[in-house]
């Protein structure tokens, strides 16, 4: 069984997520944690839980949802996985976190790149790789099948879909993208998005009027 945990962190109200299996193999996404009483929070978790966090993996690379990497990366001994589309943002950051007031920002650099299709390993589970840009041009999201449970990102939030006005952003091709790989998902697929409140296929397709 794959189980999800969430947290929101950082003045984004970014969610991050720890996704992990049975036995504790897990894997973290998009860690916004910036100071320490959000890493305190999870890591506490993590330990609280005997978690054994094996890989960091980033949806996409806009400066919400990589404040914690750096930070991860050391506390927990892991590799950062990124679509290589996204090495433009992800070097970006540095250069613009202190116009957010991320005066602290610490870079960390990819290790791998994830492939379009690839199943990523979570233990005993695994993610199908699902690549949606639109929102940021390597945006992928992290498709768990057996339990229709998906970690989308900015792609698609309850009622909206992610902005794509900054750099690299798509209207179109999210449109098109949402469509061809989100929407023809089961509709009790859940969808656990980059900010706000989960939500399902099936509700978005009734509500998300701008397809």
């Amino acid at each position: 069984m794959l189980h999800i945990k969430s947290f929101t962190f950082n003045p984004f109200q970014e969610n991050t997520y720890l996704a992990y299996d049975d036995q504790g193999e897990a894997v973290l996404i998009d860690p916004g944690c910036h100071n320490s009483q959000e890493r305190s929070e999870l890591e506490d978790f993590v330990l609280s839980n005997k978690l054994k966090v094996r890989n960091l993996l980033n949806t996409h690379c806009h400066i919400d949802h990589v404040l914690g990497n750096a930070w991860a990366k050391n506390r927990f001994k892991i590799p950062l996985w990124i679509h290589e589309k996204e090495i433009p943002l992800l070097k970006s950051v540095e250069v613009y976190a202190p116009n957010y007031g991320f005066q602290g920002y610490e870079s960390a650099e990819a290790d791998h790149y994830l492939e379009v299709g690839q199943e990523f390993r979570v233990g005993e589970e695994s993610f199908k790789i699902l690549f949606v840009p639109g929102h940021a041009p390597g945006h992928v999201v992290f498709y768990h099948e057996k339990s229709n449970q998906c970690i989308a990102g900015d792609t698609l939030f309850r009622g909206s879909i992610g902005r794509t006005d900054l750099p690299g952003g798509n209207h179109p091709v999210l449109l098109e993208k949402i469509k061809t790989q989100l929407f023809t998902l089961p509709e009790q697929t859940i969808i656990y998005p980059g900010h706000g409140p989960a939500t399902n296929i099936a509700f978005e397709k009734k509500s998300t009027i701008h397809l």
